[in-house]
């Protein structure tokens, strides 16, 4: 994490030839959003004095309320690598305030910096290292999306086989002039599935980073004539893109979610934040997982978790405890996908592991066999849950959860099941190519 001054950012902008700052933010839905100035400008939104009209964002505020201050973070100034000198374009993420200078509380990375003071107050820390990934699809002739993948390679396949080698390549160079640091990317088990992992960070700084992680992987495919998108499920028949969550606790540099005499290396601690994960994986759902194609991810065999349950020894459950020495213990949430706003997700996920602290919770026993084999009677007679089953599923179960609710507060949780069940309505009264191709001759 960086710690600039605004004269560390004018000197930076004077320096890089920077003739555009954009002040990005981000909406209840994940989107990111912007408002695009001349250095002229700068000074002025550096000290909070830039507006823009929150009534044309969808879920923030009526038109009665519509004037919103952007509020940069300093130690989020970066510079584009896409658009070299001269005029550069750098950026700078912004908290969303009231003309007075509240924070708003449709902001989704308020509602990250609210959960995350309640974590230090607790005297923890709060680590994430994301794992996106995302599809290659080749456009038409007027640069539209198209169905057909890049390539039909598979697991950490190679070129030739793998085409996306270069366009891969591309986005974690420029990812890394960015201030990323690269662990690994390789391509994934579909054909045009790929994966990037950047190293973990304090939990508001990697929502950041997932944010412009999205954004410079679609626009550097965009560059080599490809679209890259973070749809849940493009294709049917294959498995879908996840956003994997690995998560772990500290206090300074001592990892609380490490234990040496734990079989599987975790502390209680992690534990119990495993317990109040799984109480409330449901209610947050929705939320993780927000569209109606987010669903037809989270089906059996397609390597996306189906039920609510834990393992350190296979990958069918929600919650996997991968193989790490004391220094790296950390738990992976596997559900999110990477259609879902990261603050939002962040925030509900150390809410609901917090509260399994404070209250001590207690996870079952750990499920170490295919749970995708097993009957659906042996699951009931372990006490196997399911998450929701579909988006409206989801949105009853996080009407019902108590905390969902008091973490997003009132504007959000509201403005966000609004739409939601718009989006299922009409879902649900479109009729779809499956049912003309299957009902039309037939009746």
């Amino acid at each position: 994490m960086y710690s600039y001054t605004k004269d560390d950012i004018m000197k930076m902008v004077a320096e890089n030839d920077v003739r555009f700052i954009r002040l990005q933010f981000t909406d209840i839905f994940g989107t990111l959003k912007n408002v695009a100035i001349s250095v002229s400008q700068l000074e002025k939104a550096l000290n909070n004095r830039c507006m823009f009209d929150g009534s044309s964002i969808e879920g923030f505020v009526r038109i009665e309320e519509s004037d919103m201050i952007l509020k940069p973070d300093l130690n989020t100034f970066c510079l584009f690598p896409w658009r070299p000198s001269p005029n550069r374009v750098a950026r700078l993420i912004c908290d969303v305030c009231s003309p007075g200078g509240k924070p708003f509380e449709g902001s989704p990375r308020q509602v990250l910096k609210n959960v995350l003071e309640e974590c230090r107050n607790m005297g923890y820390s709060f680590n994430v290292g994301p794992e996106l990934e995302f599809f290659l699809f080749h456009t038409d002739s007027e640069g539209g999306p198209t169905l057909k993948t890049l390539d039909n390679g598979g697991y950490f396949d190679m070129g030739p086989i793998d085409l996306g080698e270069n366009a891969r390549r591309d986005m974690v160079l420029t990812l890394e002039e960015m201030g990323f640091e690269i662990e690994a990317s390789h391509h994934e088990c579909a054909r045009g599935q790929h994966e990037i992992d950047f190293k973990y960070s304090e939990a508001l700084e990697a929502a950041d980073r997932m944010m412009t992680f999205k954004l410079a992987v679609k626009t550097i495919a965009q560059r080599h004539g490809l679209h890259a998108t973070f749809m849940p499920k493009p294709i049917f028949g294959i498995a879908g893109s996840g956003m994997h969550i690995n998560m772990s606790l500290t206090e300074g540099k001592k990892n609380d979610f490490a234990s040496d005499t734990d079989a599987n290396g975790l502390s209680p601690l992690a534990y119990h934040f495993i317990a109040g994960v799984m109480k409330h994986i449901k209610g947050i759902t929705a939320i993780t997982n927000p569209l109606v194609n987010s669903y037809k991810r989270l089906v059996p065999e397609y390597e996306a978790p189906v039920y609510v349950a834990w393992s350190a020894h296979n990958r069918s459950p929600l919650i996997r405890v991968p193989a790490a020495d004391e220094h790296s213990s950390r738990i992976e949430l596997r559900s999110p996908d990477p259609a879902a706003n990261p603050y939002l997700s962040l925030a509900l996920v150390l809410a609901a592991g917090l509260d399994g602290i404070r209250e001590k919770m207690v996870p079952p026993a750990s499920i170490d066999g295919n749970i995708y084999e097993m009957t659906a009677g042996e699951r009931k007679r372990r006490k196997i849950e399911s998450l929701p089953g579909d988006l409206h599923e989801a949105i009853q179960e996080m009407k019902k959860d108590r905390l969902v609710k008091t973490v997003l507060g009132e504007h959000i949780f509201e403005k966000y099941i609004e739409a939601k069940e718009l989006e299922w309505l009409e879902y649900k009264t479109r009729v779809t190519s499956w049912e003309i191709e299957n009902y039309l001759s037939k009746y």
